[in-house]
């Protein structure tokens, strides 16, 4: 088998006429604002050499169709209708399988991702690279985060996780809900040979290198297949996670289902039977580390639930349904009946995929038991055949889950991530102003993508950390120690702040308040012009929304300035950087100061000019009288923040 008969898209930068690596190009378009079809860049050479190259550096597929898409310039500028276009060109040329070695944050992006579920539905297979922006969580790419979509990370020949390959979970649905399983496999994309401009053979490294050598394997599966009509965007995708190797000490959100093996993968599509599937297949709080963050905490009772979110694949039809609600079976003789499970689901699966987004909480039963609880949950989807006849698949998720007694609320901690606000939907800022290669705050802000460290930190010293991912009148504080708020943007509702303060003097909540820089005229001095949109785009807050954060601690005499700071301090003879912070304008007299010199970069943004100033308050500690909690204030949330982290606290 070498891909005859199997058409194959490539959308990158070009490629030459008479390129003497390939056999079969069927078409070459350009959809870019330059004259040439040619690829000035070579990147797009590349892919299409790892898919179906025919000598030298040799293509898994070399006798495929070739139909090469010019969707980059040789600047590498591209616009969203450019790509809209070639889409559609694509489907009317009945494209099978379409590579996609590019992508970005902006999963907001109606018309790319509408147009990406259209083609999807239309049959194509799209594979797209998750991005090179690790090792940081929180970093995944858009189309490769969609659900009808095979995401591709990268490994490197000795098995291990590329460091620059992005990692889950997705972030669309956060604040209230939890990330999707992401990316769905890994493959070689470090060091990896392929095509060059000049007829040779280099080597190139990148997610953009792991997803054509998915898209070349799936080309050879295609072309191998007795009975073509099985292949559909959502029965590859099972073939491909279910015959993956898991790799050892890396986690789901990472590796996904692990790496990709041809041979397995071609032994499981000789046999298939078109039915529904789930990833992740089975879950399990106890196998450490691929369950991570899962198998990292213990649930307990009272604790905020728990969400698991599933992505249902249907390979049976571009369309289907979820018959019903999913069921749980608890195992009696595994105390299965000590596990509350509920769940949130679409009804309608298309095209090839929907999702089940399950929450575990605890029974009271439990509150001060210890042990193991197992059960299996049935989720039933339902579709038609290509004859109209109705067609039903079940499927069943194994679920292992460890409950411990309900810690001491001294031990309990809750991350906001309701005020927390991310790019897309609006221009949200990175809170270090130095870093200008990447102007935006897209991460999730949550404790398992960008606060991962501070969040493994604290589960080493034996505190629990739950996500609220609803506003302040939503939980009930006596079962907590400390409110975290890191890096919010939201507004604070009146109600929020009147039962806050209820919290923390009647009830000993205490709060810990890590802001950023707010400033309106170093926000009008980042603005920039989007090329794509052909606006200019201003911030929507700072680093942090300062003026809502004075709100919030009013009632107390605490408030933070809109002066930006800039530099270091030595704490116990260890340097903290403080990146873009605010500085604390008013608070308490009988509360603890922390001050330091610092660079007024506020100052430098806005007028050029170096300006350093003394005793500048950045820390402050308040006891609240008569048996209430603590505040603690500190104006830069960077020193825990994954994307900008130099030196923690």
């Amino acid at each position: 088998f070498t891909g005859t008969g199997i058409a194959v898209a490539v959308f990158d930068t070009g490629l030459a006429k008479d390129h003497p690596h390939f056999r079969k190009v069927k078409d070459r378009s350009n959809w870019t604002n330059e004259k040439t079809l040619d690829d000035n860049i070579g990147h797009g050479t590349f892919v299409a050499g790892v898919i179906a190259s025919s000598k030298d550096c040799l293509g898994f597929a070399p006798d495929a169709d070739l139909h090469i898409y010019k969707v980059f310039t040789s600047k590498q500028v591209s616009y969203t209708s450019w790509f809209l276009d070639a889409f559609n060109h694509a489907i009317q040329k009945r494209i099978k399988i379409l590579n996609l070695s590019i992508g970005g944050p902006d999963f907001m992006d109606r018309p790319f991702v509408d147009k990406v579920w259209e083609l999807t539905a239309n049959g194509v297979i799209m594979v797209s690279a998750i991005g090179n922006d690790g090792p940081l969580y929180g970093t995944l790419n858009n189309p490769a985060d969609q659900m009808d979509v095979i995401g591709v990370g990268g490994i490197d020949f000795q098995n291990n996780i590329a460091k620059f390959s992005s990692r889950g979970m997705t972030t669309w649905e956060l604040p209230s809900g939890y990330g999707r399983v992401k990316p769905d496999i890994v493959a070689y994309g470090s060091n990896v040979q392929g095509s060059s401009l000049n007829g040779r053979c280099r080597v190139l490294s990148g997610t953009s290198v792991a997803s054509p050598v998915v898209a070349g394997a799936i080309t050879l599966l295609a072309s191998s297949v007795a009975h073509f009509d099985i292949v559909n965007p959502a029965s590859i995708k099972q073939a491909l996670l279910h015959s993956a190797i898991k790799l050892p000490n890396v986690n789901i959100f990472e590796q996904g289902h692990g790496k990709m093996d041809l041979v397995r993968a071609y032994e499981f599509l000789r046999s298939y039977t078109p039915h529904a599937s789930a990833s992740p297949d089975r879950i399990d709080f106890t196998d450490c580390p691929y369950m991570w963050p899962y198998c990292s905490q213990e649930l307990y009772y009272s604790g905020i639930p728990v969400i698991v979110n599933l992505t249902v694949l249907n390979g049976m039809s571009v369309s289907g349904e979820i018959v019903d609600e999913p069921i749980w079976h608890p195992y009696l003789l595994n105390h299965g009946n000590f596990l509350k499970v509920s769940f949130s689901y679409t009804q309608s699966v298309w095209p090839w995929a929907g999702y089940v987004a399950i929450a575990f909480s605890v029974s009271e039963k439990a509150a001060r038991w210890n042990g193991t609880v197992a059960g299996h949950i049935n989720i039933t989807v339902k579709s038609m055949d290509a004859a109209m006849k109705e067609i039903t698949s079940v499927i069943k998720i194994p679920v292992k889950v460890k409950i411990i007694p309900t810690p001491d609320r001294r031990r309990r901690i809750l991350w906001d991530q309701y005020h927390n606000l991310r790019y897309p939907p609006g221009y949200f800022p990175r809170d270090n102003l130095k870093m200008k290669n990447d102007p935006l705050d897209w991460n999730g802000d949550h404790i398992h993508t960008n606060f991962k460290d501070m969040y493994m930190y604290l589960r080493r010293n034996n505190y629990y950390v739950e996500v609220l991912g609803s506003p302040f009148t939503c939980f009930n504080a006596s079962n907590y120690g400390t409110l975290l708020i890191v890096d919010s943007e939201e507004e604070f509702f009146p109600q929020e702040v009147e039962k806050l303060r209820r919290d923390v003097e009647k009830l000993g909540l205490s709060v810990i308040i890590f802001a950023d820089w707010y400033n309106t005229d170093v926000m009008k001095k980042i603005k920039f012009f989007d090329e794509n949109t052909k606006q200019w785009w201003t911030p929507n807050t700072g680093g942090a929304n300062v003026p809502a954060l004075n709100f919030l601690l009013s009632k107390w005499n605490i408030a933070l300035s809109d002066r930006v700071y800039d530099g270091s301090l030595f704490v116990r003879n260890k340097k903290i950087s403080f990146n873009s912070g605010s500085s604390i304008s008013k608070f308490p007299r009988d509360g603890l100061i922390l001050s330091a010199s610092l660079l007024n970069q506020g100052s430098v943004i806005t007028t050029g000019k170096k300006a350093y100033e003394s005793n500048i308050p950045i820390l402050g500690i308040y006891n609240i009288p008569k048996g209430g909690g603590r505040i603690a204030l500190y104006g830069d949330s960077n020193c825990i923040d994954g994307s900008h982290m130099q030196q923690g606290v």
